[in-house]
């Protein structure tokens, strides 16, 4: 029975990490191409607020709730396919604190902008750069723990 609740909890999880964070890359990609300082500071308002409530949740809770499946389950955390999905994770938290950062910054200078009545300023077009190429390791590394969690593979 506690088997069952923590696999439910982090699966909810995996899917909230990947749902919520293609779903802010979405909408952020798409005001981003508007080049409306109005549309982007709304979006980047969202994607920041989202973020803090359901992707920075399940960034804590996941490991939570990975540790306790391994236990309930009796994996030992040394098996490889837990080793390379802890070091995976760690790759996600690489990519995803720095962008935490560039959201709030990417939101500040869309505002400034659209206070200002004017355009968006070189430093949010290179910060926006940044922000995207860090997605996809990101993306790519939360795949890969799926795909290790449901496989389980022996190296």
């Amino acid at each position: 029975m506690l088997y069952d609740i923590l696999l439910f909890l982090h699966i909810v999880g995996a899917a909230v990490l990947l749902g919520t964070g293609i779903g802010i890359a979405f909408f952020m990609v798409v005001s981003n191409h508007s080049r409306d300082p109005v549309l982007i500071a709304h979006t980047a308002r969202t994607v920041v607020l989202a973020d803090g409530l359901f992707t920075a949740t399940a960034v804590i809770a996941q490991p939570i709730t990975g540790w306790l499946l391994a236990l309930e389950a009796g994996w030992h955390l040394a098996e490889d396919w837990l080793v390379l999905s802890i070091g995976l994770y760690g790759v996600v938290l690489a990519f995803w604190l720095p962008v935490v950062w560039i959201q709030l910054r990417l939101r500040n200078l869309a505002r400034a902008a659209r206070d200002a009545g004017g355009p968006l300023p070189g430093a949010y077009h290179r910060l926006y750069k940044i922000w995207f190429a860090c997605g996809f390791p990101a993306l790519f590394a939360l795949c890969g723990i799926v795909w290790l969690m449901l496989t389980k593979p022996i190296f």
